[in-house]
């Protein structure tokens, strides 16, 4: 008789995870369509994330400067060619009310730090803990980069590895 009840609890334990698990799908499928798609043109989603420096960065504080975040992980290989190029860019534009971001995806500070100490970066690099950022802006795949216009408006959305004379470009089409 023992036996017999403890197998039967174990089914519904069994039943309940199973039950669970479907409605946690169905939920989040249903949800995923919730997400507006950002294009051209929309009011760039404001966020708030801190530098390896300690630094809060609030995209509403670079209201009347163009921006250009650049969403890149360590392990994308495009990331990584095209970071120098935007590194050499951020130079020559820094001073003319741009302003760059690299919003590292959810890697630890050791990880993002040593890549980007390795490479020379001299641009703001934030790491985006909880991927909110990425969620907001619909990035995927890396690496994506948003230009923003000074009144805050989306100018373009690039996906893929960009070429230092098109970052060049993409950064004076959004110099205020």
């Amino acid at each position: 008789m023992e036996k017999k009840q403890k197998r039967l609890y174990l089914r519904i334990a069994i039943l309940a995870v199973l039950v669970a698990a479907i409605v946690y799908t169905i939920y989040t499928t249903a949800n995923k369509n919730d997400v507006k798609l950002l294009k051209v043109g929309d009011d760039a989603p404001n966020f708030s994330l801190v530098d390896l420096n300690g630094k809060t960065h609030k995209l509403s504080d670079y209201k009347g400067q163009g921006v250009l975040l650049n969403f890149w992980g360590t392990w994308c290989k495009p990331c990584k060619k095209e970071m120098p190029a935007i590194n050499d860019q951020y130079k020559e534009f820094k001073d003319q009310g741009i302003q760059i971001l690299g919003i590292n995806i959810a890697q630890s500070e050791l990880e993002v730090t040593s890549f980007t100490d390795k490479l020379g970066v001299e641009f703001p690099i934030v790491i985006d803990k909880t991927r909110s950022v990425m969620r907001a802006y619909n990035v995927d795949p890396l690496p994506a980069t948003i230009l923003i216009n000074k009144d805050g408006k989306i100018e373009n959305i690039i996906t893929g590895e960009m070429k230092e004379k098109e970052i060049n470009q993409y950064l004076n089409s959004i110099k205020p």
